[in-house]
């Protein structure tokens, strides 16, 4: 604290050469040590003010004084509003880095250097299953019971991130997670946790797909590959020789088909997604997919040795009067593998029904058939690749597996889904629903 030094002295003055003159030298030091007195009472008072004021809630009230004091008020008055910009400054970037961090779509936990947590986001809340407010202070060992990250986590390095299971309130899959551990700041760690379930999916696809197509190419080229030694080793009449050619020709067909869905598969996946410019007419359409399907349901009846009777009852609805905006050869594709599949999996003698409804929500395309059926645990993966409810059976109708899954596909492509309905012994129902922008009148 400074005080004016000339002032006082001149006040001291002041006060003592009318004591000395009245009363000498001693009257002249008491009127000194009164005037001081008086002077340190003063400031004392101004100081216990001053202390007051810094003590009240709101410091940015007006000053009650004037002089010194209201300028080191105003002084410290200033400093503060600059101490509370910084600080806003400062919570305002805590929070935009918070907010960051919550928007991250990996998770973040921090611990501390005995491995507690401090906080975490609400990804990797959703991930390890914590709570961000009841397992503060928790040690994340016992609340992430994983032998794999328990063991991890003892270790003393952790360049390298670990797989672990993940929580989830299904029990069919549970999400598959990659962790780290990172060091930062004084021993402290930060937890990293992201979701790779669609990664390992994938991967797991890819294997499974590799190792279909090449079981599926394997069984006609082992066929083939024998059919070919046995003519090249043994001699054989016209008949067998032209028995053996038509074997030979029915396995490179399978070959041929199961090459030509891979294709389509791959220009589904490949390319982008169909405009409104072409558009489709359903009658023409359906007229074809009818004829294809006789054909097909006469040669399943009529093979030699076949003992499923009479080719099949075909009931289509080809008078739809409207058409869909698409793809013509991606639509009959879809259209086609789903009554193709109802052909080959329905019982001669049993009825495959394939009609069209048309909705506000847009246009429904469904093939009914009268088929051995299919158990509820089949039909959430009936459109993956190469995926049978019965291999032994599928091979028997010749299908390639990709019939489905390239219906899907298709739908997908042109904004609808497919839909399956299905019970053992009853038949099932496969439906490719679209939206109404892709329905449309016929042209005149």
């Amino acid at each position: 604290m400074w005080v004016p030094v000339l002032e006082i002295l001149m006040l001291v003055l002041l006060a003592a050469a009318p004591a000395w003159f009245w009363g000498g030298p001693l009257w002249a030091a008491l009127a000194a040590c009164a005037l001081l007195l008086w002077i340190l009472l003063q400031q004392i008072w101004k100081i216990r003010r001053l202390e007051l004021w810094l003590s009240q809630p709101d410091w940015r009230t007006e000053l009650p004084w004037k002089g010194v004091w209201a300028e080191i008020a105003q002084r410290i008055q200033r400093q503060l509003r600059q101490n509370d910009k910084l600080l806003l400054t400062s919570e305002q970037r805590l929070q935009y880095f918070l907010q960051a961090i919550q928007a991250s779509p990996n998770g973040v936990t921090l611990l501390d250097a005995e491995g507690r947590i401090e906080w975490c986001n609400t990804t990797a809340s959703n991930h390890l299953g914590l709570d961000p407010k009841r397992d503060v202070k928790q040690h994340i060992v016992h609340l992430l019971r994983d032998p794999v990250f328990s063991k991890y986590f003892a270790q003393g390095q952790h360049d390298a991130e670990v797989i672990i299971d993940g929580r989830s309130n299904s029990l069919i899959q549970a999400p598959k997670l990659s962790v780290q551990l990172h060091a930062y700041g004084e021993a402290q760690l930060l937890l990293l946790s992201r979701d790779i379930t669609s990664v390992t999916l994938a991967d797991a696809m890819r294997r499974d797909f590799v190792a279909n197509v090449s079981h599926e190419i394997r069984t006609p080229l082992t066929v083939l590959s024998g059919f070919v030694e046995t003519l090249q080793t043994i001699p054989l009449n016209e008949q067998e020789r032209l028995n053996y050619l038509h074997l030979m020709s029915v396995q490179a067909a399978r070959m041929q088909s199961l090459v030509a869905d891979l294709l389509t598969l791959s220009q589904l996946e490949g390319s982008s997604p169909p405009g409104n410019h072409e558009q489709v007419p359903l009658p023409e359409l359906m007229t074809q997919v009818a004829a294809d399907a006789a054909a097909l349901s006469a040669v399943l009846s009529g093979q030699e040795g076949d003992e499923r009777g009479p080719v099949h009852v075909l009931n289509f609805d080809t008078q739809a009067d409207w058409a869909l905006l698409g793809v013509r050869s991606e639509l009959f594709s879809a259209i086609s593998n789903l009554v193709s599949n109802a052909v080959r999996y329905t019982p001669a003698g049993g009825t495959v029904h394939a009609s069209w409804i048309r909705t506000p929500e847009g246009a429904t395309f469904s093939v009914t058939d009268t088929g051995p059926g299919i158990a509820p645990e089949h039909l959430p993966r009936l459109s993956e690749r190469f995926y049978r409810v019965d291999r032994s059976r599928s091979r028997e109708t010749g299908g390639t597996g990709l019939g489905l899954a390239i219906a899907k596909h298709v739908v997908q492509r042109h904004g609808g889904e497919l839909r399956i309905e299905s019970q053992v012994g009853k038949g099932s129902k496969f439906m490719l629903t679209f939206p109404a922008s892709r329905v449309v009148p016929l042209k005149d």
